[in-house]
Parts: structure tokens; C-alpha cells; sequence
């Protein structure tokens, strides 16, 4: 029969070296499981529901919608991540050294290709926005492609080689078993902080200031009717609207992120150590990995496609022939 230490421990058989269960109620501990549970449950799902959709349906490739398969494919990511996270309800890993340095790795790698993702839409609306006759020329699939490629690659270089010591001896910094700890250089956490929020979130806030301005003075000088209306004329004020609500609602998706991530890396700024058992990091973690289950419910609300190509999904009319060209849009 085991003592009322050992069931304090994460591991009872290591006693003299086994890190201690974090104290909470049952009831809380439940709750926090079906809780996370949940919430990656919605997020795989959803973010599958649109990698899905921009992948089979011909008319939703666009560059745009490429840089929305990104950042699905990264919150699917998180999605599986956080049922990993589930087995640190109680302040315990029990999946060994190597997994907890690999889903660091992969945490890290997914964050920053999710944030590289968010500077590129703003990147695409300002273009879009501000420059509309060269953005046909200027932001095509290719060039959207070759970018998220980079984006991605040059996330995982740089976080493979910051993590280079973790990597080389799994659980060195770890001071108990049962510990997932992961200690990062001072100087390459400085570079990571300003590569990774500071300097993005920097470029996201002053391409969509701009966008806002130019969309504002847009706007105005079309209930003016300062221009003649033509053909041509009529032509361009409807690209304009479309161009127009895609930048209202990838606005909300990038405002929603900020909101999310800001704690978290605010936390960062703190000087807290990367605990991932740390009790008081909890909630900024948590509600760092819903914004991922927040996107896709920001599309089904404000993408009509998104809904359509739910249902030809979900009653699998993709599964017909020629169901890739639908007309979705």
C-alpha cells in the first residue's frame, strides 16, 4: 500500500530523485482535462475541415487562402500539441526526456512559423490594399508559396540550432524525474524575444495602421462619388470591396492572435523561467493555444466558402468526381 508521500510523487519507485504531484482538487483536475480535452479536439477538427477545403477545391488556392492553409496547418499542430500538454494537468511528465525536448522543438518551431504566417497576411493585405494594380504581378501563388516555405524552414533552423544543448542531452537541466524543463542561452532568448514577437508584432500593427488609413480614405472617396462612374470604374469599386472585407476579416484574425499571444510572451519578457509545470503561466498558456481553435470559428463566421465547403465535407460530396472544381466563391 502506497504512502501518503509516495502519492505525492510523480514517480513513487524514485523516491529519493522523483519531482512531487502539483496539490489541486480532483474536481479541478477533471475539469481542467475535459477542458483541454475539448479544446484540442475542436482544433484539430476544425483547422482539418480547412486545410480540407483549400486543398481540394481549385477556387479557394488563392494566395490569400495559401497563407490561410499555413496557418491552419500550424494550429492543427497546436491542437495535437496541447493533448500532449494534457498530461501536465497534475505537474508531471511522464513521456521521458527525449519527448519533452521534441515537443519543445516543435512548440517553438510552430509559434514561429504561425507569427511568420500573421506578418505575411498583413504583409498581403497591405499590398493588396495599397498597391492594387501591382498586386496581381507582385503577390502571386508561387511567390506565396516560396515565402511560407522560408517562413517555415527558417523557423525550424533557427529554434533546432537554439535548442541545440536540449537536443544533444535530453533532461540536463531537469533537477527531479518527472520534470520537463528546457533552459534557453540569454543572448539567443533575446534574439528569439525580438525575432519571434517584437519585432513581428511590430510590422503587423504598422501594415495594418496603414491599411486602415488607406481603406478609411478609400472608402470615403466612394460615398463622395469624386469619381465618374463607369464601367471600368464599377469594375474596380467591387475588387476594392472584396479586397476590402478579406482585410476587415483577416484584421479580426490578426487582433484575436495579438490579444492571445501578447500574455504569453509578456510573461517571457518577465523573466520567468520555461517551466512547463510553472502553476502561474498556466492561463497565458491556455489562452495561447485557443487562439488556434479561434481562427477557423472566425472563417465559419465570416467566410461564407468556409461554410460551404464544411458541408460538401461533411456529406462527402468532396468524394465525387470533378468535386475539386465546385464552384465554392
Amino acid at each position: 500500500m502506497k504512502t501518503l508521500e509516495e502519492d505525492e510523487l510523480c514517480f513513487p519507485q524514485l523516491l529519493n530523485s522523483s519531482c512531487r504531484r502539483t496539490k489541486r482538487p480532483h474536481s479541478e483536475s477533471m475539469f481542467t482535462y475535459i477542458l483541454l480535452s475539448t479544446i484540442s479536439l475542436l482544433t484539430v477538427t476544425l483547422n482539418l475541415l480547412v486545410i480540407i477545403s483549400i486543398s481540394h477545391f481549385k477556387q479557394l488556392q488563392s494566395p490569400t487562402n495559401l497563407l490561410l492553409l499555413s496557418l491552419a496547418v500550424s494550429d492543427f499542430f497546436v491542437g495535437l500539441l496541447l493533448s500532449f500538454h494534457i498530461v501536465l494537468i497534475d505537474g508531471c511528465w511522464f513521456l521521458g526526456d527525449l519527448m519533452c525536448i521534441l515537443y519543445n522543438v516543435v512548440d517553438f518551431i510552430i509559434t514561429s512559423a504561425s507569427i511568420g504566417t500573421m506578418v505575411l497576411i498583413s504583409v498581403d493585405r497591405y499590398v493588396a490594399i495599397c498597391d492594387p494594380l501591382q498586386y496581381p504581378t507582385k503577390v502571386t501563388q508561387q511567390t506565396v508559396t516560396m515565402c511560407v516555405c522560408l517562413c517555415w524552414i527558417c523557423s525550424a533552423f533557427c529554434h533546432i540550432l537554439m535548442l541545440k544543448d536540449n537536443l544533444e542531452q535530453p533532461g540536463r537541466y531537469n533537477s527531479c524525474s518527472g520534470e520537463c524543463v528546457v533552459v534557453i542561452n540569454y543572448i539567443a532568448g533575446l534574439v528569439d524575444l525580438f525575432l519571434s514577437f517584437i519585432g513581428p508584432v511590430t510590422v503587423i500593427i504598422v501594415l495594418y495602421m496603414r491599411v486602415f488609413v488607406v481603406a478609411v480614405t478609400q472608402a470615403r472617396a466612394m460615398r463622395s462619388h469624386i469619381a465618374a462612374v463607369t464601367l471600368q470604374y464599377s469594375v474596380r469599386v467591387t475588387a476594392n470591396k472584396s479586397e476590402m472585407k478579406a482585410a476587415r476579416t483577416l484584421g479580426v484574425v490578426i487582433v484575436v492572435f495579438l490579444i492571445c499571444i501578447c500574455p504569453y510572451f509578456c510573461f517571457a519578457l518577465t523573466g520567468q523561467d520555461t517551466l512547463l509545470n510553472a502553476s502561474s503561466s498556466v492561463f497565458v498558456i491556455y489562452l495561447f493555444y485557443f487562439n488556434s481553435c479561434l481562427n477557423p470559428m472566425i472563417y465559419a463566421s465570416l467566410y461564407p466558402w468556409f461554410r460551404k465547403s464544411i458541408k460538401l465535407i461533411v456529406t462527402l460530396k468532396i468524394l465525387q468526381p470533378d468535386s475539386c472544381d465546385t464552384k465554392i466563391v
